[in-house]
């Protein structure tokens, strides 16, 4: 997997201050989409080990709240892999940071294992889950933690256990 860029401080992708992995590569293709370049699998660079150590290193403070992956699309099944071990690394070395995604595919795709071979393994690391595409003509500035009005922000644990869709109401308004 590539990624187009780590950011140390993001206050944009979820609550509080939290370090975002921007990777490489996504299908859908979004007219409007933020990060177009993003959606060639071969920009920016290689992750590897000395990435998830970085971002492991700026998830330690006490200040940072969590990760958010963005795209490009995490859940890309060319990218779970590497996606996938970084969530495991940061559950296991910093259990109290929240992890955050944003994809283009639904979660009912993503519980059901249809994305890939690691979608429903990689969405049961997960405390939140922005789905569905960006949609232009559903565009509001003024949503938060999102970007068009088809989108939801979902509580996955509880959605997991409830075999639906639970929304994360405290972050839709």
């Amino acid at each position: 997997m590539n990624y187009a860029d780590i950011k140390k401080v993001d206050v944009a992708n979820g609550p509080g201050v939290r370090v975002s992995l921007f990777v490489s590569g996504c299908s859908h293709r979004c007219e409007g989409c933020f990060n177009p370049e993003t959606w060639d699998f071969s920009y920016g660079v290689p992750f590897g080990e000395a990435e998830i150590q970085q971002i492991l290193t700026f998830l330690a403070p006490d200040h940072i709240r969590g990760l958010s992956l963005l795209g490009g699309e995490p859940f890309e099944p060319d990218n779970q892999r590497a996606v996938l071990e970084l969530v495991r690394r940061a559950r296991r070395e910093l259990p109290g940071k929240t992890v955050w995604c944003y994809t283009g595919y639904l979660f009912e795709e993503l519980a059901g294992n249809q994305v890939g071979t690691h979608s429903r393994t990689l969405l049961e690391g997960l405390d939140v889950l922005v789905d569905g595409p960006f949609v232009l003509a559903k565009k509001d500035l003024g949503l938060r933690f999102r970007g068009s009005h088809n989108q939801r922000i979902i509580d996955v644990p509880a959605s997991l256990q409830a075999g639906e869709v639970r929304l994360a109401e405290e972050y839709m308004q």
